[in-house]
């Protein structure tokens, strides 16, 4: 803007010595301007002649969200962190409460590490398509190409992506036999326990929707099985570290140690059930990665959103199957599921995940028709439900 005002200023000091040059036309003498005329010219800031409007907006969507923020934490004791992002641009990034509930100490901050509950199911779903577009696996090949001694037919890569495999869930299996809970449950023994008793699946492959964790810990274990490499260590190299994911990382236990009493590292999640909030313990269920043990925190997970707006890690003809429908329409189901991904039904072009679990609740919601971006984490098991973020 600088520059077209020196350029007008210039022309018009060109057109005034050519006006005074033809006025004086009859005389003898013709003035001439002197090349010192013209070096000096004025210092104006544009910034000062116009109203940055965008300024003005923000602040003020900042300040509604802010409000409805500030409300839930009188009300009801809203404890966590938010982002909201419009446009590509981070409006409001934000902490409310602590993180050592029980002692009313220890203020959260908007940097802060969080479980993402099944949010990390999206996470999972890009490593998968990654994969695919590497040509390493094919979505409608059986699985057991992958994992030979899988006991059950006809189940697809794509089929676990949709939550269209029918498999029951292996939470009930391992609480039914798994024989110490002082060790951890893992993705490994899950499959020899699915191929050891051979649970009755609900339905036949594709027969149906059932959103499984199950689903997603398979789909963990394709990717260890096709890459070589543990699972933490393949979102790392492949999602986290290119994308600048610093704070982001996949949890693991070892199967050879007992399991510990709380997650380190992280916010502490919190049951809000009694009198006094009670930290939830570690558990051994949590060694299960894929569907869920992913950490990470609000300005990370808006990071990874903008890679995939901006095809940072996947060539579009891959990346917008995650947000196509797996399923056929149903009046019994209000909203379909893609790749990691819900799609609703009430919000065209909008895309969200929510996650809970072990009193961690966790909220992803994309609406692509305006650009815009709301994340929030929280460490509790009781808080606001979702329709306060839809209306924001």
């Amino acid at each position: 803007m600088s520059k077209n005002i020196f350029a007008l200023y210039s022309k018009l000091l060109v057109l005034s010595s050519l006006f005074l040059v033809l006025c004086s036309c009859n005389k003898k003498e013709v003035s001439i301007i002197e090349p010192e005329v013209i070096k000096q010219l004025p210092v104006i800031n544009v910034d000062s002649i116009f109203i940055n409007l965008d300024d003005e907006i923000i602040k003020k969507k900042a300040a509604s969200i802010d409000k409805v923020f500030s409300n839930l934490r009188r009300k009801i004791g809203f404890n966590g962190t938010v982002l909201y992002a419009e446009q590509g641009r981070i409006i409001y990034n934000k902490a409310w409460g602590y993180r050592n509930l029980r002692k009313r100490c220890d203020s959260l901050q908007s940097d802060d590490i969080f479980q993402l509950s099944s949010v990390s199911k999206m996470f999972t779903a890009e490593a998968v398509m990654i994969l695919k577009n590497e040509g390493l696996i094919d979505y409608d090949v059986d699985i057991r190409e992958y994992i030979p001694e899988f006991p059950y037919e006809g189940i697809t890569t794509r089929l676990l992506l949709n939550h269209r495999s029918g498999l029951s869930r292996y939470e009930s299996l391992a609480d039914a036999k798994w024989p110490d809970r002082k060790k951890p449950f893992l993705n490994e023994d899950m499959i020899e326990y699915y191929a050891k008793y051979q649970p009755t699946p609900y339905f036949k492959p594709d027969g149906g929707f059932n959103y499984s964790n199950v689903n997603y810990a398979l789909l963990a274990s394709v990717i260890e099985r096709v890459s070589g490499m543990s699972f933490a260590d393949y979102m790392r190299v492949k999602i986290f570290e290119p994308i600048g994911m610093d704070n982001s990382y996949i949890y693991e236990m070892n199967p050879d140690a007992n399991v510990s009493l709380y997650i380190e590292d992280v916010v502490q999640g919190y049951y809000m059930d009694r009198r006094r909030p009670m930290q939830a313990p570690n558990e051994y269920l949590n060694g299960v990665k894929g569907d869920k043990m992913m950490m990470s925190n609000t300005e990370d997970m808006f990071k990874f959103m903008t890679a995939v707006d901006y095809g940072l890690l996947l060539p579009d003809s891959i990346q917008d199957e995650a947000f196509k429908p797996g399923s056929p329409k149903s009046r019994k189901r209000k909203d379909n599921y893609g790749f990691g991904w819900r799609i609703p039904d009430k919000y065209p072009g909008c895309y969200y995940h929510y996650g809970w679990w072990k009193a961690y609740r966790s909220f992803f919601i994309r609406d692509d028709v305006d650009d815009r971006t709301i994340i929030v984490l929280t460490n509790t098991n009781k808080g606001p439900n979702s329709d306060h973020f839809w209306k924001i």
